[in-house]
């Protein structure tokens, strides 16, 4: 099939089919006599295959690994097991990142309905974001 009949069963662009080609994950298809690339069927399937990859968050590079192993007569279901626990794991360090940036927000923005911009002085940069230093600081010097 051509690229454009390629594009309409599988919901994507021809550009993006392209991409896939130049990016190694898709293989170069025959040419017809005329110079028109005649993609096998099995390539709306690993278009399919590319698109539920990346949405569950692998990326082209981890995709085209996949797809290596495939290709080489492996099947890859022990390296995907690893790709997604390895996503699995950065998933949740990010949501514990998260977790810690909410708290710190929710406390700057309760800092921030009680304070009364006419109190600042111009020693202070942003009293929402810093908190000033007690004037009896004992030697110590400012936080950086």
């Amino acid at each position: 099939m051509r690229t454009g009949e390629l594009a309409a069963a599988s919901g994507l662009t021809a550009k993006t089919i392209r991409f896939y080609e130049q990016a190694g994950l898709l293989p170069e298809p025959p040419r017809t006599s005329g110079g028109y690339r005649d993609y096998p069927p099995q390539a709306a399937h690993r278009l399919a295959f590319i698109r539920e990859a990346q949405s569950a968050g692998l990326t082209l590079a981890e995709i085209r690994s996949v797809l290596a192993v495939r290709d080489s007569g492996g099947a890859p279901c022990v390296h995907v097991a690893g790709l997604i626990e390895q996503h699995l794991a950065d998933i949740e360090r990010r949501m514990a990142e998260l977790r810690t940036t909410r708290t710190a927000l929710r406390t700057l923005a309760r800092r921030a309905a009680a304070t009364d911009p006419s109190t600042c002085t111009e020693e202070d940069i942003c009293r929402i974001i810093r908190t000033p230093m007690p004037s009896d600081n004992k030697g110590l010097s400012p936080r950086a």
